[in-house]
């Protein structure tokens, strides 16, 4: 790596996959007020909502979310085309 191309603050964080707890370590200049354990060193802690770990695409199990019968209310109304 060169020096003095990378900021100050380019550190070691651990990744956290919300939905599903996996964690990873990469390097980042994100702030984090949060740290955890990995592996037995303390770092900090980026949490995402979704990662390769548990995006559908990459697991490949599809998730159908419905919310207030959204699903339901488009096939009904879009049937009569189907046939």
């Amino acid at each position: 790596m060169k020096k003095g191309i990378h900021p100050e603050n380019y550190r070691t964080v651990i990744f956290k996959d919300m939905s599903n707890g996996d964690m990873f370590l990469s390097r980042s200049t994100a702030k984090s007020n949060e740290t955890d354990v990995f592996e037995g060193v303390e770092y900090p802690v980026i949490k995402l909502e979704i990662s390769s770990s548990s995006h559908p695409f990459y697991t490949g199990k599809a998730k159908l979310v419905d919310t207030a019968g959204r699903v339901d209310k488009f096939m009904n109304r879009y049937k009569v085309l189907k046939k």
